[in-house]
């Protein structure tokens, strides 16, 4: 099963994930969730394999542009809807692997291990 790339076409770390994969010859599909959104069960599946702190991008520009209000992030379920509400908000890139395995970020060790490349 091929990976999937998920995040937004036009950021820099994911132009080197997508070319690391290329370089590697891995076939990939990608899920842009600016363009189509991304529904809370996967959210919530991520949330729950990884923890919402490590799928929430405190560093962006988004973040910053965010009321405090709107940063008091207390549990997973208001994780969920800032992110759904902000997809920029999500780390990038988050690739999903056959058999339940994820990688946030440009990890190309992670990549090496669980492509075999």
């Amino acid at each position: 099963m091929n990976p999937t790339i998920h995040g937004i076409k036009s950021c820099d770390t994911m132009k080197k994930a997508f070319a690391w994969f290329d370089s590697a010859g891995v076939a990939y599909s990608f899920h842009d969730y600016k363009k189509s959104g991304i529904d809370a069960a996967t959210l919530a599946r991520w949330c729950e394999q990884l923890g919402w702190e490590a799928l929430v991008n405190k560093r962006g520009t988004t973040w910053r542009k965010l009321t405090p209000e709107q940063q008091a992030i207390t549990d997973t379920a208001a994780a969920i809807a800032l992110m759904q509400a902000q997809p920029s908000l999500i780390r990038r890139p988050v690739v999903e692997f056959g058999g339940g395995d994820l990688v946030v970020g440009l990890n190309t060790t992670a990549f090496e291990r669980l492509t075999g490349r």
